[in-house]
């Protein structure tokens, strides 16, 4: 049921467009620094997992092997198939991971800390956003 609810969230994360799928969408996601969380296929052949470890190494992106098979990935994704995909998303990514059976510990924590900062800085650009408003409404008069 769990791993389920996993794949439900590839499916929602590429409708969300929160999600790059196939290995050079997310050679470039990660060169651009915006892949929050580089998933692999457990069946993916093992240059596609060392291209993956290469992609995320030294620039702090996360990179996992899921519990799901090239064809189940594809599957939910709208695919045949699928080796590699990767999160742009930290909040989709960390509840990807909270999904799975045995996930990470030291992955679903950092995916947590990077939630807490994206949320910390909308509320930020929010008030900002809302301060600015107010100051102008109160030069006008």
């Amino acid at each position: 049921m769990s791993l389920d609810k996993a794949l439900n969230y590839l499916a929602l994360a590429r409708k969300a467009g929160r999600i790059e799928l196939g290995e050079e969408p997310v050679g470039s996601a990660a060169r651009a620094q915006h892949a929050r969380l580089v998933v692999v296929a457990k069946d993916a052949s093992d240059h596609t997992w060392r291209r993956a470890k290469s992609f995320v190494s030294g620039t702090g992106q996360l990179c996992v092997k899921t519990p799901f098979s090239k064809e189940e990935m594809g599957l939910a994704v709208g695919r045949t198939s699928l080796a590699i995909a990767c999160f742009t998303d930290p909040a989709m990514a960390l509840a990807f991971m909270k999904a799975l059976e045995n996930p990470d510990n030291a992955v679903v924590e950092e995916l947590e800390k990077r939630t807490k900062r994206v949320r910390q800085r909308q509320a930020e650009e929010k008030a900002h956003q809302r301060n600015k408003k107010l100051g102008h409404s109160k030069r006008k008069k």
